[in-house]
């Protein structure tokens, strides 16, 4: 289970050889971070829809006879004075045990959940995970049987905590147009250290991978879907100027514009602006001339973890037996 700064989502297995076959899932916008870059804290009404979904996955975990669970929490408990508090409130009212994990962990997860999708080539690859609250870049390397990081970076902007770091007249096409640009540049001075460490390696041979609602929405819009399928985004590989073309148009349209797009719709309308922002901005650091798209991230990763320790645990009795 993954908690993040905007979303709630759950993820039910079995382990299927080297992978899993998913038994049930849930995904819901709760918000959580709505306010927090000004206040410092959860707010009351943030706070009760998150367990509002929190308690919908316990009934989940419970129906499924779940024997195995790791559920986690990333920027916004990170970052909120009231974050432990919350913790807490969710132990005591859904029986689930949130960890605030650290942001290397979460770009760890992240990585391991979508890796696959990467395509086939040399030398190192981007990957990178745009969230509500934070935005992580994990430099790998594939050379090996399992990808190792070289180097990676986590910064406090993702989709909610970017629009709400600035404020503009959204009826006013200047206005838009300024507010674009200046979350491109707060973007890429948070990452400004990181860019400096990159190896120097050939536009052409560069390997870019990322997941987020952010890239799934942006790869909709590329097909022209009328509405989401999983099956035709997880996996996909677009052209990196698309996603450029795209997240240009979609800055400066107006908030009922974009709410009228397919893919797009009432919920992401609002966000969408931030998460192109970050978009191109690691577009400007790691310029891939593709870009693979994955539906898919830390719940993957998290079950992944879990079946390598649930299998190392195993084999350790057997060893012990024998």
């Amino acid at each position: 289970m993954d908690l993040g700064t905007n979303n709630c989502r759950l993820l039910i297995a079995k382990p299927a050889d080297d992978s899993f076959v998913v038994v049930d899932a849930f995904s819901r916008v709760v918000r959580l971070g709505e306010g927090l870059t000004h206040s410092g804290r959860l707010s009351d009404q943030a706070m009760d829809r998150a367990v509002a979904a929190l308690s919908i996955c316990s009934d989940k975990l419970r129906r499924r006879h779940v024997t195995l669970a790791r559920s986690v929490a990333t920027e916004a408990c990170r970052r909120a004075s009231n974050g432990a508090a919350f913790i807490e409130r969710v132990r005591h009212e859904t029986g689930i045990a949130l960890d605030i994990i650290t942001a290397e962990e979460e770009a760890r997860l992240a990585m391991l959940g979508c890796h696959i999708l990467l395509e086939p080539g040399q030398g190192p690859a981007m990957i990178f995970d745009i969230g509500g609250g934070s935005t992580e870049l994990v430099l790998v390397d594939t050379e090996g049987s399992a990808p190792q990081i070289l180097d990676w970076q986590s910064v406090p902007w993702g989709v909610v905590s970017l629009t709400e770091s600035e404020r503009y007249d959204r009826d006013d096409a200047a206005s838009r147009a300024t507010a674009y640009k200046n979350m491109r540049t707060r973007v890429m001075d948070s990452f400004s250290e990181f860019r400096e460490r990159l190896p120097v390696h050939a536009d052409e041979h560069k390997r870019l991978l990322g997941t987020s609602g952010t890239v799934t929405t942006l790869a909709s819009l590329h097909l022209n879907l009328p509405s989401y399928d999983r099956n035709v985004i997880d996996g996909l590989i677009v052209p990196s100027q698309s996603m450029r073309d795209i997240s240009t148009g979609l800055a400066h349209m107006s908030l009922d514009e974009r709410r009228e797009l397919p893919c797009v719709g009432y919920e992401r309308a609002d966000l969408v602006v931030a998460g192109c922002a970050i978009l191109e901005t690691i577009l400007d650091i790691w310029p891939a001339q593709r870009l693979g798209v994955a539906d898919r991230g830390i719940r993957e990763g998290i079950l992944r973890s879990l079946m390598a320790a649930n299998n190392a645990n195993q084999n350790g009795k057997r060893q012990a037996r024998k």
